[in-house]
């Protein structure tokens, strides 16, 4: 009943956003590992050596059919990658947090295993089933067994917050791709998943009064270890698919032999655990299989990445998945590596005021780019790519923004050219693509060549672009820029970049008269387009500056911010263009 209360508390907890059940679990996570740290260097003073004596007499494989049921307790790794959603730089938080957790884990118990065999003779071990307790009271008396008590039930809100939070977000996921019922979508006033939290504490009250606690850690073991296999198979399934747009931050080592020693080792750890273990996991299976063919497989409106292995084979694949994927992409933005700004800033920008077809917009963009790459391909050649890539759908097209994009072997940098057409241009399809429809209008362009090698960064660059038009502003900042300047100042954000004004009798007339290479600019920060006197200039380091002069400065934000600081009298701020 107590636990059943605690459940309920805990759901409450979760409903009034993810940041309030965060920070409770890391008061109960904090709390418990200072508490045990505390106990289990007391421990050692009471550890008897001899004790350690035959610990490998029974074999291996006592310990491997006692790993299966103690898996449980490293469910939460799991539960780390469930609220990506909600996690602030995913790319680097996920992994850090997911090593972290294990080698804690992995450490608090190698640390108490130990403990408890130095403090208690074996025959004081066999069959008991509260063995922390039973040390516990062998160092402190009775009042170490209760101190240990809050210990398990500050490490039970810890794991019930923690399934909560993350087993919630299932059903949200399955609601949207259409595997369940589309009332588990939506999100209450405070953005967390409110059915999802409520049918994730019914199913654990259900749990704790249908199951006693061993049978709840047998399943439950058995249940996470189906998990874990099926994540490692789903990681090979993702890189043998080769899906260009499948772009994790992180990789894991040893491919592909960690993932199947991942598959192998879970399912014979289940069928060791027992006949109840394996048929509760047939069950699930079957119960999974069974769903799909008789809920969802009319209602969903994808397959997965396997589908691209077949293609492989000669089979289809499915391209609604390249669409997901992209959409994860622009959701994770680039990486601190990746050279958006600088290739904004060299891009060449095309201003056509008068009506023009899109085939004259390709063939100037063309013309732009055999210039800029170092490639083999003629005018022509580039002209017919982006065409034939526009022609079967694979330009993305949207509120007046076109995305024209090719990959080309022999160059070594991207390279942009950006349009603006006055007047709407008419682009035309032969077959409806995955983009756009039949017959779409824009305005703006951006024609991107990348090389062959990195396809990652040239969908990144293609997402980027994406998220930044779609600002609710972007269309009158972009009819209202004045030049060239101003038009790719759109795309720097604002804590990326500054425009300075050079004059004399301000801060910054200090830089007239000086050539580039000559001036100390923050680590990291670049001067990439100086406009003078209705030109713009591309600077070298032997440009010198000149009065009335505006500059445009990209670099990182800690860098951008002190040259504002430096020159705040003479910033051109969007509200003076």
């Amino acid at each position: 009943e107590i636990a059943c209360v605690l459940v309920i508390l805990l759901g409450v907890v979760n409903y009034f956003g993810t940041k309030k059940a965060g920070g409770c679990h890391v008061v109960l996570v904090v709390g418990l590992l200072i508490f045990l740290s505390s106990c289990l260097i007391y421990g050692f003073t009471g550890i008897h050596v001899e004790y350690f004596s035959g610990y490998w007499d029974s074999g291996f494989k006592s310990i491997f059919e006692t790993t299966g049921l103690v898996y449980i307790s490293y469910a939460g790794l799991t539960k780390i990658a469930s609220v990506s959603e909600e996690v602030e730089d995913p790319e680097k938080n996920l992994p850090r947090g997911m090593l972290l957790a294990l080698i804690t884990t992995i450490v608090f118990y190698s640390v108490g295993t130990s403990v408890m065999v130095g403090v208690l003779p074996a025959d004081k071990l066999h069959h008991d089933l509260t063995p922390v307790a039973t040390t516990a009271r062998e160092l402190l008396g009775e009042s170490g067994a209760l101190l240990l008590t809050i210990a398990a039930i500050l490490a039970f809100f810890s794991v019930a917050n923690a399934a909560i939070l993350s087993s919630s977000r299932y059903p949200l996921a399955m609601g949207r791709d259409r595997l369940m019922p589309e009332f588990l979508t939506k999100l209450s006033r405070y953005g967390t998943p409110g059915f999802g939290i409520l049918l994730t504490v019914v199913l654990i009250i259900i749990c704790l009064l249908a199951f006693d606690p061993t049978k709840i850690a047998k399943l439950a073991s058995a249940f996470q270890l189906l998990l874990f296999a099926m994540a490692c198979l789903s990681v090979i399934i993702m890189r043998e698919s080769r899906i260009e747009s499948y772009d994790p931050g992180f990789r894991s080592p040893l491919y592909p032999w960690i993932q199947l020693i991942g598959i192998v080792v879970p399912i014979l750890l289940i069928i060791e655990m027992g006949l109840l273990a394996s048929l509760f996991t047939a069950g699930l299976v079957g119960i999974g299989i069974a769903w799909y063919y008789y809920y969802a497989r009319n209602r969903v409106v994808r397959d997965g990445a396997i589908y691209h292995i077949f293609a492989r084979l000669g089979e289809h694949r499915f391209q609604g998945l390249d669409r997901e994927l992209r959409g994860i992409l622009k959701e994770k933005g680039l990486r601190e590596e990746d050279p958006f700004e600088v290739i904004i800033a060299r891009a060449a920008v095309i201003d056509k005021s008068d009506e023009i077809s899109f085939e004259e917009v390709v063939r100037l963009a063309a013309v732009e780019l055999h210039k800029r790459i170092d490639a083999s391909e003629s005018v022509e050649a580039l002209f017919e790519m982006f065409m034939k890539g526009t022609r079967v759908g694979a330009t993305p097209v949207s509120n007046g923004v076109a995305l024209p994009h090719i990959r080309c072997k022999g160059i070594s940098k991207q390279e942009m050219v950006i349009v603006r057409a006055k007047k709407r241009v008419s682009i035309d399809f032969e077959n409806e693509g995955i983009y756009g429809d039949i017959h779409e209008d824009a305005f703006a362009f951006f024609f991107l060549v990348s090389p062959e090698e990195d396809p990652s960064l040239h969908l990144r660059l293609l997402a980027e672009i994406a998220s930044r038009v779609e600002d609710e502003n972007f269309n009158n900042l972009w009819f209202a820029a004045k030049d060239e300047q101003e038009l790719k100042e759109i795309f720097h954000h604002d804590d990326r970049f500054v425009s300075l004004y050079l004059k004399e009798g301000r801060k910054s007339g200090s830089l007239i008269g000086k050539e580039i290479w000559q001036l100390t600019l923050p680590e990291g920060s670049l001067i990439t387009i100086i406009y003078r006197k209705g030109q713009i200039l591309i600077p070298r380091g032997r440009t010198m500056l000149q009065k009335h002069d505006r500059l445009t400065i990209i670099g990182e934000p800690k860098g951008i911010q002190q040259l504002k600081d430096d020159y705040m009298d003479t910033i051109v701020s969007s509200n003076d263009k």
